[in-house]
């Protein structure tokens, strides 16, 4: 796996789970297609598609773009699309696979982006600011890079429904995303992401496994020991875990795909994902 700050997953071949060397401000996995279940994956292309969906024309910013799969979705005639990500081995393999196509790629720190003010009309943060342990910064730095009429869509995991991960150093209720985003824009709408009747059962299916597996860890070690520790071993262990756990649930085997979730104003504790939209950003006085 190429190192990344983005936490993002690629659809696309060849992402895998993964620790990141980004310092102590962000950590970032990807997801392993044909390892990490399927159900996992279209949720991801799910998030893509809704954002595509309300899209205009305008300069377009994707930030932990990765390998750029995902980001090159966004590429229209009347669109121009930049990806940064915090990975110069990403940020490589994006340039040579997508710049043809017309994707620019741009190796930043999604903290401390190196553009200047109102560069963009569109921004995007998907599965990225759950990995922050300052996320208020990732969002005031968007808001600086977007014009005065740009519009920011943030996709993360609902907090409650959200599994045990190491790598989510700060997760979301509603609320608490709502207040964030509104320090910073005028306009924001907070939606959730959910998915039909028989995907969703999937997730609580593997959530109910996982749970069994923690509580082997009965004295929680995982918690006691270093936080380096715990996603080394996390790391390595999760593609495993998949494999047991999620057995026959990637592949492509489930039938599973991104037309199997949508887009809800009603949020409870089991929707799976948020889908925050932000726009017209507060500048400082």
């Amino acid at each position: 796996m190429s190192e990344s700050s983005s936490a993002k997953g690629s659809s696309g071949a060849g992402a895998m789970v993964g620790r990141e060397r980004s310092g102590k401000r962000l950590t970032g996995e990807r997801p392993m297609e044909g390892v990490t279940p399927d159900s996992l994956l279209a949720l991801h292309a799910a998030g893509y598609r809704t954002v595509i969906e309300r899209l205009g024309s305008g300069t377009m910013l994707d930030v932990g773009c990765g390998q750029g799969f995902e980001s090159a979705r966004f590429l229209s005639d009347d669109r121009t699309v930049v990806g940064a990500d915090y990975s110069a081995d990403a940020v490589a393999a994006a340039s040579q696979r997508w710049r043809p196509s017309g994707l620019l790629v741009a190796q930043m720190n999604a903290l401390s982006l190196g553009f200047a003010e109102g560069s963009f009309q569109w921004a995007c943060s998907s599965h990225l600011i759950e990995h922050f342990d300052d996320p208020e910064g990732h969002v005031r730095e968007l808001a600086r890079v977007l014009a005065d009429d740009g519009t920011v869509f943030f996709l993360t995991p609902n907090a409650p429904a959200d599994f045990e991960n190491p790598f989510h150093i700060h997760l979301f209720e509603p609320p608490e995303l709502r207040s964030l985003l509104e320090r910073h824009f005028h306009q924001v709408t907070v939606q959730g992401m959910d998915a039909v009747p028989h995907v969703k059962a999937d997730f609580t299916a593997r959530r109910v496994k996982a749970n069994k597996v923690l509580k082997l860890d009965f004295l929680d070690l995982r918690h006691r020991i270093p936080r380096s520790w715990y996603i080394g071993i996390y790391t390595r262990i999760l593609p495993v875990a998949y494999k047991v756990i999620a057995r026959g649930d990637s592949g492509g085997m489930t039938g599973i795909t991104a037309d199997d979730f949508f887009v809800t104003d009603d949020l409870d504790r089991t929707t799976m994902v948020l889908f925050a939209t932000a726009s017209r950003p507060r500048r400082p006085a």
